[in-house]
C-alpha cells in the first residue's frame, strides 16, 4: 500500500480508502447486509494497509457504522482511522447535535472518533449549521477527546464550496466528488486545487460515479479505449486518473466484493501522483468527449439559464437525463430526479417563457428538451 501526507495532519493516509456504504447484500436486498462477508472485507483491506475507513448515519439503513464498529475489534481499531458523518439534513435544532453523536458512538461501539463531517453540505445547509452554532459544539467536543478533527463532505457548486473552505480555520479536510468524468462539476478541479493550498487533506468520493466508469462503456467511448497506450481496467483507469493528482490525499472506494478489494489494493498499489504519461492524459480526455458527445442535451452547465423565473431545476435536470440515458442507468436517474428534486421544481413547472432559450450560450430548445426529459425520468416502469 502506498501512503499521503493528509493535508496539514501529522499522520500518513493510504492513497485507497474503504467506503462503507456499498457493502455486499443478501438476495441482492438493500436492507440485508451480508455482515460476515463485509467483515472479511474490511479487515482484509485493513491487513493490506487500508488505515483510513470512512461511513456515516444512514449508509445502508444505520448498518453500516454497526459493520464498522464490528469488523473493528479483535485488535483492528488501533490501525484505521475511523470518520463518520453528522446527517446535516436531518438536523433540526442545537439539541441533534449530541443526539445523532452520541448514536453513532453507541453504533459504532467507540468512546472517541478519529474525525467526524458535517454530511453532504451544500451553502444553504452551511448556513443553518453555523447558525445553529455547529462550530462551537464542534470545538468543545474536541476539546473533550471525543473526536480528534472536523471537516465535511460537500456537493453544491464552487462558491459555496470556497465559502465554506474559508469560513473556518481549523478544517482537516474535505470529501468531495471527483472523476475523469466531472472535472468541472460541485467542487470542481478548481476546488480541489484550493482546498489543497488551504492545506486541507482531498479525501474523494464517487471515483468511478458510483461504478458506471467502471462498466462496459457504450460503443462509440468504447472504441476510444481501444486505443489505450497500455492495458488497465475501466475501473483502474479511472482510480489512476483520481490518483494522479498530487492534490489529492485518498481515494474512496465504495467496495462490495473482496474482489473489488483485491483489485481495488493491487491498483493502489501501483499508483503515483504523475504516473500518468501526456498520452494516458489524453486518451481520458478522449473518452470524456466521447461520453459527453453522446449526452441527448448539449448542457454545459453553465448556469445562464438560472434563476428559472418558475424555480425549475433546469442544469439538475439535463444532468439526470443526460447519465441515465449514456450510463444506462435510467432507474437511478428516475429515482434521482423523484426523490432529489423537490416539489415545484421539476419540469411540470415550466410555463414555456423561453428566457432560458434566451441566455443559453448553447442554444439549446430548453423547454422542448425538459419534456422530453420529464417524460422519460417520470415514466412508471
Amino acid at each position: 500500500m502506498k501512503y499521503r501526507k493528509f493535508g496539514k495532519l501529522d499522520w500518513q493516509v493510504s492513497v485507497l480508502g474503504f467506503g462503507v456504504m456499498r457493502l455486499p447484500l443478501i438476495d441482492n436486498n438493500p436492507s440485508q447486509v451480508n455482515e460476515i462477508e463485509s467483515i472479511k472485507m474490511i479487515r482484509y483491506a485493513i491487513d493490506n494497509g487500508v488505515n483510513y475507513i470512512d461511513t456515516g448515519y444512514y449508509y445502508h439503513g444505520g448498518k453500516s457504522e454497526v459493520i464498522v464498529g464490528k469488523a473493528l475489534k479483535d485488535g483492528y481499531r488501533e490501525k484505521v482511522k475511523v470518520a463518520t458523518k453528522m446527517p446535516v439534513f436531518a438536523v433540526k435544532t442545537a439539541a441533534d447535535f449530541d443526539r445523532f453523536f452520541e448514536d453513532q458512538l453507541k453504533r459504532l461501539d467507540v468512546s472517541r472518533l478519529d474525525y467526524y463531517m458535517l454530511h453532504g453540505l451544500n451553502a444553504g445547509s452551511w448556513q443553518r449549521m453555523r447558525d445553529m452554532g455547529i462550530i462551537n459544539w464542534a470545538e468543545n467536543k474536541m476539546a473533550h477527546g471525543y473526536f480528534s478533527n472536523f471537516a465535511f463532505s460537500f456537493h453544491d457548486e464552487y462558491p459555496a464550496f470556497k465559502e465554506i473552505v474559508d469560513s473556518y480555520d481549523n478544517w482537516a479536510f474535505t470529501q468531495v466528488l471527483y472523476n475523469y468524468m466531472d472535472i468541472d462539476r460541485q467542487a470542481t478541479v478548481r476546488g480541489v486545487k484550493y482546498a489543497a493550498e488551504k492545506g486541507l487533506g482531498v479525501v474523494v468520493m464517487e471515483p468511478l460515479r458510483g461504478g458506471v466508469l467502471s462498466k462496459k462503456p457504450p460503443e462509440k467511448v468504447a472504441k476510444v479505449w481501444e486505443q489505450a497506450p497500455r492495458q488497465m481496467s475501466f475501473s483502474e483507469w479511472g482510480l489512476q486518473w483520481v490518483w494522479n493528482h498530487p492534490e489529492i490525499s485518498v481515494v474512496l472506494s465504495g467496495m462490495s466484493s473482496m474482489h473489488q478489494v483485491q483489485e481495488n489494493i493491487s491498483a493502489a498499489e501501483r499508483s503515483g501522483a504523475g504516473t500518468l504519461n501526456p498520452a494516458d492524459i489524453a486518451l481520458i480526455n478522449s473518452v470524456r468527449k466521447a461520453y459527453r458527445d453522446l449526452f441527448p442535451v448539449a448542457c454545459s452547465g453553465c448556469r445562464y439559464c438560472m434563476p428559472c423565473p418558475n424555480d425549475v431545476s433546469i442544469p439538475q435536470i439535463f444532468e439526470i437525463y443526460n447519465e441515465g440515458i449514456v450510463y444506462d442507468i435510467i432507474t437511478r436517474a428516475r429515482l434521482r430526479y423523484k426523490d432529489t428534486l423537490m416539489d415545484g421544481h421539476r419540469v411540470d413547472q415550466c410555463i414555456d417563457c423561453n428566457k432560458c432559450v434566451e441566455v443559453c450560450p448553447q442554444k439549446i430548445s430548453i423547454p422542448e428538451q425538459l419534456k422530453k426529459a420529464h417524460e422519460v425520468l417520470s415514466a412508471v416502469k
